[in-house]
């Protein structure tokens, strides 16, 4: 600043500009901090940079193959999300009260941060061990589940396991503001031979319905599914809106599978007491699978929790997905 500058600022029309000045700045920083979600808080979160916890690299714990779970908050006061895009499976399940959560796989890239993160299932511990030591980041659970976490063959990263990974955001109020710098998790991405889904990628099959849209219902919550020939994707709107990233994004997959299976009461409740339900997803049955504008009836079929899933045609043959991102909406048999 100049001379004549700092001396203008020292009168009366220095102050008003200032006060000005100093309105508007926090008017933009109040409109980003109400928009921006997680990813406000940038690369680390805190302005660092982003460095393994004790669980990575060398001597840790997880290996050159772990793919990163997330679980997601998908309740209304957790939208938008971040980092749900960079994501190359998103699996929805239902849970307590007929809500929805989200676990978002990532193996060929990490966002900066991922988030609001919320509590596991004793669902997941099933559905993760088609994966090698997959890394699960969660907020906590069930104080009678833990010790099946701790016992599973996965990598648990929740704030007790790694605290330097997590932040809360000064956006939302808890407990949908508990956000995750995956970089503290993995040091890497483990590339897209972890994906062990048994899914496949290729040219779609002959046949199929022309479908422009599909919603999936639970008890409180759905997922609709419009195609875009311009995107040639998926659009994803839950309970009526539009999903988008905290960073103004459509989340917009590929390929969207209705997997449908037995889900069933568990041993364990949430804090009001209601049961939380258990997503079956070894053994096999009928799915739906939309890709390329079309819906093709299916089969899927995982013989044991070891093993991917694998997805046929109604002839028996192998149904390729559309590649990019897949959602799977798991829910109860038609």
């Amino acid at each position: 600043m100049g001379i004549a500058d700092r001396t203008a600022g020292r009168g009366h029309g220095g102050r008003l500009r200032r006060a000005a000045l100093t309105t508007l700045a926090l008017a933009t920083v109040m409109a980003a901090s109400l928009t921006a979600g997680c990813a406000r808080h940038g690369p680390g979160g805190d302005g660092r940079t982003p460095r393994p916890t004790a669980t990575t690299g060398p001597g840790g714990q997880a290996g050159a193959g772990s793919v990163l779970a997330v679980k997601i908050d998908n309740v209304p006061a957790a939208r938008p999300q971040t980092g749900l895009d960079a994501a190359d499976v998103v699996y929805a399940e239902q849970v307590e009260g007929g809500l929805s959560r989200l676990m978002a796989v990532y193996a060929t890239k990490l966002p900066v941060v991922v988030g609001p993160v919320r509590s596991a299932r004793e669902s997941d511990l099933e559905l993760l061990r088609q994966f090698d030591r997959p890394v699960l980041a969660f907020s906590g659970a069930q104080r009678k589940l833990l010790p099946l976490i701790d016992r599973a063959p996965l990598i648990a990263g929740s704030p007790a396991h790694a605290p330097e990974a997590y932040f809360r955001g000064s956006d939302r109020p808890a407990p949908h503001n508990l956000c995750l710098r995956p970089a503290r998790l993995l040091s890497a991405a483990p590339g897209r031979a972890a994906l062990t889904t048994g899914f496949r990628y290729g040219p779609p099959p002959s046949g199929g319905t022309p479908t422009a849209s599909r919603t999936v219902r639970y008890p409180s919550a759905r997922f609709t599914f419009t195609w875009s020939a311009e995107r040639a994707r998926w659009l994803v709107s839950t309970d009526g809106t539009p999903s988008v990233t905290s960073a103004g994004k459509r989340v917009a997959p590929a390929t969207v599978v209705v997997q449908y299976v037995k889900v069933r009461t568990s041993a364990y409740h949430d804090a009001l007491g209601n049961n939380s339900p258990y997503t079956q997803t070894v053994g096999s049955g009928k799915a739906e699978v939309l890709r390329d504008g079309r819906s093709f009836d299916a089969t899927w079929s995982r013989p044991d929790a070891t093993r991917g899933t694998t997805f046929a045609t109604a002839g028996g043959g192998p149904l390729d997905f559309a590649a990019g991102q897949v959602w799977v909406v798991f829910t109860g048999a038609p």
